[in-house]
């Protein structure tokens, strides 16, 4: 009897790699060691550096599984690692979230080491989000340690984690947008130009970006760390270099942002909010099932209400400041089971990198069982001047089942404020004309009126 072969779909983001590669077989994704691999995996494996990072929690556990699904030459072991629910981008991240990355990495090449092992990139995209906290998920990035020789990646590590934290820090300025145009990270050349005079006086700064531009403008080896005469002590001491960098770096939370006190001015305030609680409350009662997404999540209050039945939350924001504050939340202990992300619903990552596969867009990977936008409609429609059958047709495009959605009228305080200095906008903008919009995607289930309010909340169901 032929056993008939499995179907397999080689990831578009894992082709770099010449150790393996990510495929996805039978719904679930593999990666597969390639020969040339085979010392390095097997001294991961027996080292006791594979066990002391699942141990800590620090690396993404897998299964060995003894079939060459893609009939490879090349193929040594396959991989079934422990599946994530959302996959992110070091561009969607937080200030915190990418500090933490960084530092995790940090802490992971400090314990390969003295397993005998090192790891060879320091990219941010080797690092996921998982129950709140971050994880190494590149099992291939490991690779005998050679004490003779410097750390390779160390010039990547800087250009992907200390420069971005660097810019942030010192100008307060988000820099998602700019991650997204420099997928491989930001250049010394490039972060030496932007950084403010006083930052020089900094020996860290010094050291770790002005250095490195210099050299690298000499046409001489942009790693800093190479000289002729390494040796572990002093790759212990560049490690202890990079971790004193970046852990006094910080964003101040008293700047205000967008969003981020957006309840506690309003006139609406503490009886809106506890009314539109109850209210929600008795509309997501059943809804407890598959993945949930709170966009326009402000700082996750009610992302917060939701994680309470569901531990597969994504909550997302073009507010740094507020994902920051939530993730901040997450990280003390104080919530559970929500992932929250930096995005613009008018203008979400896209799908870049080689052949536009390489990392997904937003609603590629965002789909979720059930959508909830609170306060949110007005901001689209009025201040971006998106149609509303435009935003009815993005929201049923990243939901599954069922769409939780508060619609603030045109008298609404918050509306005016959006149309103080506008001439036009799109009309009609009424309960009417939001449920017409609507109805071409979703039929209505519930809808109840805010009490003391003119906001309405529904609750939807996809056609």
């Amino acid at each position: 009897m032929i056993k008939e072969k499995t179907a397999y779909q080689h990831h578009p983001a894992s082709f770099k790699d010449p150790s393996g590669f990510v495929f996805k077989a039978n719904g679930k994704y593999y990666r597969q060691v390639n020969k040339s691999y085979s010392e390095d995996y097997d001294l991961l494996m027996s080292s006791g550096l594979y066990k002391e990072l699942i141990d800590k929690k620090l690396l993404i556990p897998h299964t060995e599984v003894n079939e060459n699904f893609n009939d490879s030459p090349d193929w040594y072991k396959t991989l079934l690692p422990e599946q994530l629910p959302f996959i992110s981008y070091p561009y969607e991240w937080s200030f915190d979230e990418l500090k933490d990355a960084a530092l995790l990495t940090l802490r992971v090449l400090k314990i390969s080491v003295k397993h005998g092992m090192i790891l060879k990139d320091g990219t941010s995209f080797n690092i996921q989000f998982y129950e709140g906290k971050p994880v190494f998920i590149d099992t291939l990035s490991f690779e005998k340690y050679d004490d003779s020789k410097p750390w390779i990646a160390y010039r990547q590590f800087c250009e992907c984690f200390l420069f971005p934290l660097y810019i942030e820090h010192y100008h307060k300025m988000d820099v998602q947008k700019l991650l997204s145009v420099y997928l491989e990270g930001i250049p010394a050349s490039t972060i030496a130009k932007l950084l403010p005079a006083r930052a020089r006086f900094k020996l860290s700064v010094w050291l770790h970006v002005y250095l490195q531009a210099s050299v690298n403008s000499n046409n001489k080896p942009t790693n800093k760390a190479a000289t002729a005469n390494f040796s572990k002590a002093k790759l212990l001491n560049l490690i202890e270099s990079l971790q004193s960098a970046i852990k006094p770096l910080h964003v101040k939370t008293t700047i205000q942002s967008t969003w981020n006190n957006y309840y506690g001015e309003t006139i609406l305030s503490k009886n809106y909010l506890d009314a539109k609680e109850k209210v929600f409350r008795d509309f997501v009662s059943d809804i407890n099932d598959g993945r949930t997404m709170d966009v326009g999540c402000n700082d996750g209050y009610f992302s917060k209400i939701l994680a309470e039945k569901n531990n597969n939350v994504i909550a997302v924001d073009f507010d740094t400041q507020c994902v920051n504050k939530l993730y901040l939340d997450i990280k003390s202990g104080e919530t559970k089971g929500i992932l929250p992300f930096c995005i613009d619903l008018t203008n979400p990552s896209p799908a870049v990198g080689f052949n536009h596969a390489e990392r997904q867009s937003f609603a590629e990977r965002a789909k979720a069982d059930t959508v909830t936008a609170l306060a949110l409609i007005h901001h689209i429609v009025l201040s971006k001047n998106v149609p509303l059958h435009d935003v009815a047709k993005m929201l049923s495009d990243l939901t599954r089942q069922h769409l939780v959605i508060e619609f603030v009228p045109i008298t609404d305080e918050k509306s005016q404020q959006l149309i103080a200095n506008k001439t036009n906008y799109h009309k009609p903008y009424d309960p009417e004309a939001f449920e017409n919009n609507f109805s071409d995607f979703f039929e209505i289930e519930k809808k109840q009126i805010i009490p003391s309010t003119d906001r309405i909340l529904y609750r939807m169901k996809k056609r």
